[in-house]
């Protein structure tokens, strides 16, 4: 199971912290449910062709932050979604929606993924400049 996961060696992003984004938004959204069972770090970075190393120190952030638990004869397994904070409201299903609409009119506005990605960052560097 990569459940859709890539790392770009030419992106800039280091490949563990990709994978941890990665996870931790497959996570968010519900796609990786609590009880989940992820890829042993072998096997995922077998998958990747990338090194053992790099795929465990992604499973540690992600076991520090408190969204997988590895254990021993069950493997590496998830714990729950990132914490909302107290008061705020999850709006996953709209918010999806907005996402899948995004990435539809990106597609066929002839822009790239990364590109898409790389617009998105730069707008919410900006919308966190006005709202500070």
């Amino acid at each position: 199971m990569t459940a859709g996961i890539t790392v770009d060696l030419t992106d800039p992003v280091p490949p563990f912290e990709q994978i941890r984004r990665q996870l931790r938004s497959l996570i968010a959204v519900g796609v990786l449910e609590p009880g989940s069972r992820l890829p042993t770090v072998r096997s995922l970075a077998g998958d990747l062709g990338i090194a053992a190393g790099t795929v465990a120190r992604a499973y540690k952030e992600l076991e520090q932050q408190g969204l997988i638990e590895s254990r021993r004869r069950n493997g590496t397994v998830v714990v729950g979604p990132p914490q909302v904070p107290h008061g705020t409201v999850r709006g996953d299903a709209a918010v999806m929606a907005a996402v899948d609409g995004l990435i539809r009119t990106a597609r066929e506005a002839g822009i790239g993924d990364e590109s898409l990605v790389d617009l998105l960052r730069g707008r919410l560097a900006q919308t966190s400049k006005l709202d500070s």
